[in-house]
């Protein structure tokens, strides 16, 4: 049997980067490659009703060790993909053995150092193993870490029959970080009742709170001339984008906000005199309070249009996911047992809304109630990623642990 640690290593030595800019589904063709590969190991470990299919999905069952089962079926999720935020590729990993405590140098030649002083989660694993990157690339552990501890845990199930447990389905997904993970999962044919993904940060999370998420595209168009005749003849789209930015409240950045307070984010900006364009994301837990910050935006552009004419400003606002809670209070079976694991298990549980999304945000509202657990990985999506060894270990005994308590789960 691999150790959750091998397999992880193994999982990141393959770039599997989704590209948001791809118009093909899965966006990257390493994640066809890659659920080829997972694939072929699920069947070499013995799971039944292996799949893959057109778009990467990878779905398998650990069969049920209990006879004539007619209780639940449990599933969990990860997925295949990692953030275009940093660099996935020749990923360079290395292992502390016995952390103590310190600055971790990743990376000598560029003075690259993993530091308790900016990163205070750091002072929490020492005497314990983690691995780091070489400064240059992210880790890969959102959410690699997430598969190895799924795959792990399955294996462990399909060499211990003694386990009683009911049939247990796994179910790896593509493009999750460019927020297509879940545009074509067969909810019907993963055939779970109630599932987790495996897609947190520290050990002990439990989340099963996200933002409503929305996406907005603004284009400007300005009128160029040669800026020596320009006077009351030029408008710039550049500054266009700039103003429309300064219409939006200076406190409501990601880098001013945490808990459940909502931003609008501006996630990028091209542009000259002539035409420029903004992508913003939209985030807030509040429903109310998200349609406020979508209404403030479709505002501003209406203003600049009457200030500069019909046309100056397009906006295009696309909702991406829902806050999943109002669809996991009415199995909160799910974050019980969870609770009941963690205690068994020794492990502090940390219950917070998610500062983002996950696939299960998705899921929850096609019919798959679907909490969020963590896997021992922090600082994901760039160059100072890392995660804890002993946590993946114990994320492995969580997964154990809930394929048990759901084979006594009747729903």
């Amino acid at each position: 049997m691999k150790n959750v640690k091998e397999r992880f290593l193994q999982y990141i030595a393959v770039d599997t980067t989704s590209d948001p800019y791809s118009e093909t589904f899965p966006s990257t063709k390493s994640q066809l490659e890659f659920a080829a590969s997972l694939e072929q190991e699920l069947k070499d470990l013995g799971l039944a009703d292996v799949s893959r299919d057109a778009y990467g999905y990878v779905f398998a069952t650990v069969p049920s060790t209990i006879e004539n089962y007619q209780g639940a079926v449990l599933g969990f999720i990860a997925h295949m993909d990692t953030s275009s935020a940093a660099s996935g590729s020749h990923i360079l990993p290395r292992t502390v053995e016995n952390y103590d405590g310190g600055d971790i140098v990743l990376n000598q030649e560029l003075d690259i150092v993993l530091s308790p002083s900016s990163f205070s989660n750091l002072a929490q694993y020492k005497g314990q193993t983690l691995i780091v990157t070489d400064g240059t690339t992210l880790l890969g552990g959102d959410d690699k870490a997430g598969l190895a501890e799924i795959v792990t845990a399955a294996e462990y199930l399909i060499n211990h029959p003694e386990i009683k447990h009911g049939p247990i389905r796994v179910g790896f997904t593509p493009d999750e970080e460019i927020g297509q993970g879940t545009d074509h999962f067969d909810v019907e044919k993963f055939g779970a009742d109630f599932a987790y993904t495996m897609d947190g940060g520290e050990l002990g999370e439990l989340e099963y709170e996200n933002f409503n998420a929305a996406s907005a595209f603004v284009d400007f168009t300005g009128v160029s001339i040669h800026p020596g005749s320009a006077k009351n003849k030029m408008v710039n789209a550049i500054l266009l984008a700039m103003e429309f930015q300064s219409l939006l409240p200076p406190a409501q950045k990601p880098e001013h906000t945490e808990g459940r307070e909502g931003f609008f984010h501006l996630d990028a900006m091209h542009g000259s005199v002539e035409t420029a364009s903004c992508e913003y994301i939209i985030r807030d837990h509040d429903l109310n309070l998200f349609a406020k910050k979508k209404e403030l935006m479709e505002n501003a552009a209406a203003y600049m249009n009457q200030k500069y004419g019909k046309g100056t400003v397009s906006l295009k606002i696309k909702d991406s996911y829902f806050n999943m809670k109002e669809k996991i209070e009415p199995h909160m079976h799910l974050i019980r047992n969870v609770l009941s694991v963690y205690e068994k298990l020794s492990i502090e549980p940390k219950i917070s809304p998610i500062r983002g999304g996950t696939d299960g945000a998705q899921l929850s509202f096609k019919g798959l109630p679907c909490p969020n657990l963590g896997t021992g990985d922090h600082n994901c999506h760039g160059h100072f990623e890392f995660v804890c060894v002993e946590s993946m270990e114990k994320s492995v005994e969580v997964i154990l642990e809930l394929a048990r308590l759901y084979g006594q789960y009747q729903p």
